[in-house]
């Protein structure tokens, strides 16, 4: 399987609204019942009021404009989420907000550091993968629980059966079963080496193939830009892995109205270096550089992210493609 980290960023909104970097300003009422214990039933409302505001509520990190900050501010809210849910273990909304939140933190911060390392200090590259991996499958177990509370015993029957086992999802289920995949595709593309985790394969490609069913314009189109570098390693599927491809980043650019540079940055490195075509590769990199984070405050960070993975890229093309001295000016 081709080790791609475009299965999770590339389209997903980080911060958006299936996502969960959030940071929510906890009503201070609610704080004070849990510093001072109060009664079993009050601190259990209590909890479960932090856990809705950790999920659903407060200021967004999506919009910021500050990559680093997001970076460093990150860690606090999961370890938090992770706190909440270990007092309220069944929490839909929260076990879904830790799934995103680990799995675009180990994705953004940890994977994609690597990457950029490796050039340099393969060793630091490798370690740093392999917490990027122990990352996404933490992920993963949390998108897991919140689907088996969702649904008892699915992880059991997603096991035994992944397509049967996907068939009781509904619309409203997309967003746990994205990041459950997103998770669990990441840490299998970093895990080549594990025959058993590569086995795990066909419960990934059910959930997303799912997720598409059930509404394939979720969060502007996430779910098609996780396919345009999917298709590209998928085993067994009919027609050429290339036009299907094109087919979901067609799709995705439509879903986000050109406003993303993630689905131009996916194709670019899954679909255009494989082909060897580096004109195309050229010219998706510019468009994706192109874009204006502030045009679209909502997506913002992901924007910025993408676009130092752009840069990233631009500067091993050299690299990426076996192309004359001429050609590359």
């Amino acid at each position: 399987m081709k080790a791609t980290r475009d299965w999770v960023w590339n389209g997903c909104g980080l911060g958006s609204p299936g996502g969960a970097w959030r940071c929510a300003m906890l009503p201070f009422g609610l704080c004070v019942l849990l510093l001072t214990g109060g009664g079993c039933s009050a601190r259990k409302y209590a909890l479960n009021r932090m856990g809705d505001a950790l999920a659903g509520s407060g200021t967004t990190f999506a919009s910021d404009n500050d990559p680093q900050l997001i970076r460093d501010a990150a860690p606090f809210s999961l370890k938090l989420m992770e706190s909440v849910l270990s007092e309220v273990p069944r929490h839909s909304g929260l076990l879904l907000a830790t799934s995103s939140g680990f799995t675009q933190y180990a994705y953004a911060f940890v994977h994609e550091e690597a990457d950029e390392l490796e050039p340099d200090d393969f060793a630091g590259a490798m370690v740093l993968r392999k917490r990027a991996a122990a990352l996404y499958l933490r992920a993963k177990d949390y998108g897991l629980r919140g689907l088996s509370v969702r649904f008892p015993g699915f992880e059991s029957a997603l096991h035994a059966d992944p397509v049967q086992a996907v068939q009781a999802a509904r619309r409203k289920d997309v967003p746990l079963l994205y990041w459950t995949a997103a998770a669990w595709g990441s840490a299998i593309s970093l895990s080549k080496d594990q025959p058993a985790r590569v086995a795990e394969v066909p419960a990934v490609e059910a959930m997303i193939d799912r997720c598409l069913e059930l509404d394939e314009a979720y969060d502007q189109g996430v779910i098609h830009s996780f396919l345009i570098s999917y298709e590209m390693s998928r085993q067994g599927a009919p027609g050429i892995p290339e036009d299907r491809a094109r087919a979901h980043f067609e799709r995705a650019l439509e879903l986000s109205g050109g406003m993303q540079a993630a689905p131009l940055v996916a194709f670019a490195e899954a679909v255009c270096v494989q082909k060897q075509d580096v004109k195309e590769f050229d010219a998706l990199l510019e468009r994706a550089l192109a874009i204006d984070p502030d045009q679209a405050p909502e997506v913002r960070l992901v924007n910025l992210v993408m676009q130092r993975r752009a840069r990233w890229l631009v500067s091993r093309r050299e690299e990426l493609f076996l192309i004359s001295d001429l050609e590359l000016k």
